[in-house]
């Protein structure tokens, strides 16, 4: 049985439709992406999810049931706006907040320390979150959001405002959560992330979702149109290559062409091996950057 199921929601401001006839599913142990620029309707969903707004029609349902309170200790959610009070101590407002979904006090204290070990900050317990930088501030956001222990977590921007060595540390800690069978719909605009946490998404595109799937089959649906190709040398002539439209140079080395058929790839193997060895070819896969902006077809967030 699924999570999260998402049956044909439809939410309507007045005249505007936010979102359009959505649907999708979420296995126990899954990553979803949901991706689109803004007022795509990504928000709107995630609050219908859970449970601030309900849909004008459709439903959801959460392990095969619909919508209730006794579902909220069920729901974990990471706003992309940091929404934790400046002048409160993490261990008061976090322990708090676990309480409120139904943890004991000492179980909520113990799962904190907990999760401040993990993430190396025993000493932010008895800090007020103003004193902390804002990437620590994300991070004691993310234990609010999983204190509790829930099922499902709603995650938007989930690594904003992180520097590269955190951001490693909490896609790890994601990665945990999704192997120990928590479900998790994550919606972010940084595709790399998607693509190494995701194996399906929706990308929504003016309330209306617009592509759906695995993304290794949507990737098959869309042309390889990039070419790396790298030498120990120069390699000459490679823009009068048939069926090569642009040639780029690496600074480090390299050159990158794009192609107009998938033919060209063997010819420019063939050019670059006349004049030399090759230490690396290689026909890209279209990024998920790529088919986001060509399912878009405008600058996303």
């Amino acid at each position: 049985m699924n999570a999260l199921n998402v049956n044909r929601i439809v939410k309507n401001y007045g005249d505007k439709t936010a979102v359009n006839g959505l649907s999708f599913e979420v296995s126990p142990g899954e990553i979803y992406g949901l991706l689109g620029a803004n007022g795509a309707g990504k928000t709107t969903t995630m609050r219908m999810v859970l449970g601030l707004i309900l849909p004008d029609s459709g439903s959801i349902s959460y392990s095969g049931k619909q919508y209730s309170k006794d579902q909220l200790s069920m729901l974990g959610y990471l706003p992309e706006e940091r929404g934790m009070y400046p002048k409160v101590k993490v261990s008061d407002q976090i322990i708090y907040l676990a309480q409120l979904r139904g943890m004991s006090r000492k179980e909520a204290d113990k799962n904190l320390k907990r999760w401040l070990e993990k993430f190396q900050v025993p000493e932010y317990y008895g800090k007020k979150v103003e004193e902390l930088s804002k990437g620590n501030q994300q991070k004691i956001q993310f234990i609010a959001s999983v204190i509790h222990n829930p099922k499902i977590v709603i995650m938007d921007e989930a690594f904003s405002g992180l520097d590269p060595v955190n951001v490693e540390l909490l896609k790890t800690t994601v990665k945990e959560l999704r192997d120990g069978g928590t479900s998790i719909l994550f919606s972010t605009h940084r595709m790399e992330h998607v693509e190494e946490l995701c194996r399906n998404i929706t990308i929504m595109h003016k309330s209306n979702p617009v592509l759906q799937g695995p993304i290794k089959d949507i990737k098959k649906k869309f042309p390889q149109e990039r070419v790396v190709v790298s030498s120990e040398g120069e390699i000459a002539g490679l823009a009068n290559i048939v069926g090569v439209t642009n040639v780029a140079r690496y600074e480090h080395g390299g050159y990158e062409l794009k192609v107009s058929d998938p033919g060209a790839g063997q010819r420019i193997l063939q050019h670059a091996l006349s004049q030399g060895p090759v230490t690396r070819f290689e026909i890209m896969e279209p990024t998920l950057n790529e088919i986001f902006i060509k399912t878009v077809g405008e600058s996303h967030e």
